[in-house]
């Protein structure tokens, strides 16, 4: 039996298994119970739905193929052929389903994301590409239908960012950007170059799903919040009170600040909202380090000392180093159309987790 044959029995099992539990009326009557409960019945649905006609399928194809057995008229035999290859296509197209719906979802999936991008090594350089990233997801963002804002932004007097946090909010925003996680190098002639010369920066982004107050516990004694006055490089980015926000979590050691918002109210709330999606993180992280036997595959990862791409000008490249992708379409890529990139990280990342659970 195919291993995934076998692990569709135990998901009907289980399936079968709620559908009993949802009619208990000793279930029905704790409504936390019964809610969780729902829910996991509605996630299995589709993949109980894919493996009922799968099993239909199969049915009347040994029924055809025992018709083929028996039959001695040419023309029936050419019309019971054609119905046997049709039919094989159609299980062919739903076994591809099924694996993919067997694939463990990740509950961050449905998330809003909060990207954080800073300069690395490369001084001026590496700033102005922060801010080329950033306009690259947020051309993204717009491109897919998606709302984004900065939490925090530290610009710098050459027109870049030494850092620029964004909250993106829309459909299944996590699931598509949570491969750009990683070191993103750049290979260009910068415009106070004189000699030409090629100069390679770097920019780290950091992919976090956004969360909660309810799935992050935070005693708020653990906090400490000062404010002060914030800086910038002068005229309107200077505010005369002290509505910037730094938000401390003593057990982590995790500093967040804000100062974008002249209310320090809204500075504070955009300022916990990166604290819960670190410490969310972090305890994700945690949380895999503990589990054994795990892989980390390489599109997974998300490693922020990772070089994951190079931007390379001169050639008009792009180069995803951890699928070996390479795209002649820097100037689109650079606008936003990324789709190409996170569609081939998502589908590598797919297989991936399907050779993992076949040989489990």
């Amino acid at each position: 039996m195919s291993w995934w044959i076998d692990r569709l029995s135990q998901v009907e099992n289980k399936y079968e298994e709620l559908s009993r539990m949802l009619s208990d009326p000793e279930v029905i009557r704790k409504t936390e119970k019964l809610r969780a409960y729902a829910k996991e019945h509605s996630d299995l649905t589709p993949i109980i739905g894919a493996y009922r006609r799968y099993r239909k399928l199969q049915g009347q194809l040994e029924g055809v193929e025992a018709m083929l057995r028996e039959e001695r008229d040419p023309d029936m035999v050419h019309l019971v052929r054609e119905e046997k290859e049709s039919l094989v296509q159609q299980m062919d197209g739903l076994e591809e389903e099924l694996k993919m719906l067997l694939i463990p979802k990740d509950p961050s999936d449905e998330k809003n994301t909060i990207l954080e991008i800073r300069a690395g090594t490369g001084g001026e350089e590496a700033s102005l590409f922060a801010a080329d990233l950033v306009r690259m997801y947020t051309r993204y963002a717009e491109r897919k239908g998606w709302r984004w804002e900065y939490l925090s932004s530290s610009p710098t007097e050459v027109g870049g960012f030494r850092e620029a946090i964004l909250l993106v909010r829309g459909d299944r925003v996590y699931s598509q950007l949570k491969f750009e996680g990683g070191v993103h190098r750049v290979q260009r002639v910068p415009e106070t170059e004189s000699s030409g010369r090629i100069h390679t920066s770097a920019v780290t982004v950091v992919v976090m799903p956004e969360a909660d107050e309810v799935e992050v516990q935070i005693n708020h004694e653990d906090l400490r919040i000062d404010v002060f006055r914030s800086t910038g490089s002068g005229g309107q980015h200077v505010n005369t009170t002290d509505s910037a926000v730094r938000i401390t979590h003593i057990p982590s050691g995790l500093v967040v600040s804000c100062q974008d918002e002249k209310s320090q109210h809204k500075n504070k709330a955009k300022a916990m909202k990166i604290l819960l999606a670190r410490l969310y993180q972090k305890e994700e992280e945690e949380s895999h380090a503990r589990m054994d036997g795990v892989r980390r595959s390489m599109v997974g990862s998300g490693d922020r000392s990772e070089r994951i791409r190079t931007y390379n000008f001169p050639q008009g490249r792009v180069t995803d180093h951890r699928i070996n992708l390479t795209l002649y379409q820097l100037e689109s890529v650079m606008d936003g159309d990324l789709d190409e990139i996170t569609q081939a990280l998502m589908a590598y990342s797919q297989a991936e987790q399907l050779r993992s659970m076949e040989v489990a």
